[in-house]
């Protein structure tokens, strides 16, 4: 007890040099958002979402901006996020009860394999001239109806991946992924849109899930989440059960619905950049990068606090309302991608740190429908009111029709403020 008590005395006194500055720097900032990444595996599936995600975001461009030219008309940019992630509203708890009972990483094979297959067969119609609004629709309906299983099952096979010790590591970096992606996805779409077609971005969607399929070959979990029994307890209804008694879960669920606005701007922010800001293709990729090169900052913030509390939470929820409706005020393309680069920063931070603190103040083994939950909030709900944003563009103003989000996401902080006290 003694010589531990003088080692610590000696430890205290040991003069602060230049190695130990940087060593207690590592041990909190940087040593917390490089967590996950200790894990061999989870750097490689890292490496592999960065690549997925950019396809992704490439494709979605030319999808938003093909449809806006084909109709000229808001509405069907709605129909559009409809049929994407419709299915996730329809069947999203379902398949959450199904991703806490299954082999995540086998889920996960199939799931990656059929969005390869949609986006190879989008790039094929587009090729040969027969790429129409019906048939995208129906591959938006296809697609939305795997992302409803491969969603909730890439958050809970990155718990499998790491352990519940680097979720908030993991979930951070997934968000640097993402925002990663958002700016070298717009930029790729933007540039293959305006040189090839939407053609060029089908196929750099349907390649760039290949990487992902390859490292899920070759890797296993670290850890297992406990999988649900195959009984009542296992069902989705138990999952809705538990999420409705849940005070924080009934807080940051209504959050999550209105934020989903924001990540869903593919409705009011083509209008906006056309019809307010008065640019074209190529100012709505530099929005969208503006957006992901704010959300890598957002993110990193995020990952270097390992334990979110709910008042960080509610306080960055108010932060991206407001940065929101500042987008919608900017006179010019200029105020409007410095407004977007910091609803980059609050609007990532905020869901980044929101949805870790959903995954670790649930049960391990209702973390798949408690994803799915969150999905069915963010993704789900969106669509509906993506037809409500759609008919404010379309008769009151893009500008007006863009700040709804930001509007709902106040109302919905304000009325979760109590249970996120702490």
């Amino acid at each position: 007890m003694s010589a531990n008590l003088e080692a610590a005395g000696a430890a205290t006194l040991e003069p602060a040099g230049p190695a130990a500055v940087v060593r207690t720097v590592e041990d909190t900032v940087l040593g917390r958002i490089g967590g996950a990444l200790r894990e061999r595996d989870f750097r490689w599936w890292f490496a592999g979402q960065v690549t997925s995600a950019s396809g992704v975001m490439a494709q979605g461009v030319a999808l938003s901006w093909w449809v806006l030219q084909q109709t000229g008309d808001a509405v069907w940019l709605s129909v559009m996020t409809f049929a994407t992630w419709g299915p996730t509203l329809v069947g999203g708890a379902w398949a959450g009860a199904v991703v806490d009972r299954a082999d995540r990483r086998r889920l996960l094979l199939v799931t990656q394999a059929a969005l390869l297959g949609i986006a190879a067969t989008l790039a094929a119609l587009a090729a040969t001239g027969h790429l129409a609004l019906w048939n995208v629709v129906v591959a938006s309906v296809l697609s939305g109806t795997v992302i409803a299983f491969d969603a909730p099952a890439r958050q809970v096979y990155v718990v499998d991946l790491v352990g519940e010790d680097g979720v908030a590591s993991a979930v951070g970096l997934w968000e640097v992924a993402l925002n990663a992606s958002r700016v070298i996805g717009p930029g790729i779409g933007g540039a293959l849109l305006a040189a090839s077609g939407a053609t060029a971005c089908f196929a750099i969607n349907a390649l760039s899930y290949l990487p992902p399929l390859i490292v899920l070959t070759r890797m296993q979990a670290r850890t297992r989440a406990p999988r649900a029994r195959k009984d009542k307890s296992g069902t989705a209804r138990e999952g809705l059960r538990y999420a409705l008694h849940s005070p924080v879960m009934r807080a940051l669920l209504p959050m999550s619905a209105a934020s989903g606005l924001i990540f869903g701007m593919s409705v009011a922010l083509p209008p906006l950049v056309e019809r307010s800001l008065h640019q074209g293709g190529g100012a709505f990729g530099a929005m969208m990068a503006a957006f992901g090169a704010g959300g890598l900052p957002g993110a990193l913030l995020a990952a270097s606090r390992p334990v979110p509390t709910g008042r960080r939470v509610r306080v960055l929820a108010l932060f991206t309302a407001a940065s929101v409706v500042a987008i919608s005020l900017a006179p010019d393309l200029p105020l409007a991608l410095a407004a977007m680069v910091l609803l980059g920063v609050t609007s990532i931070w905020f869901i980044a740190s929101a949805n870790t603190l959903a995954q670790l103040r649930c049960r391990p083994e209702m973390r798949g429908r408690v994803m799915s939950l969150w999905g069915m909030a963010m993704t789900g709900v969106a669509p509906i009111a993506g037809f409500g944003v759609a008919a404010v563009v379309q008769y009151v103003g893009p500008r007006e029709g863009f700040a709804v989000s930001g509007v709902l996401l106040a109302a919905a902080t304000a009325a979760g403020w109590r249970a996120l006290h702490e």
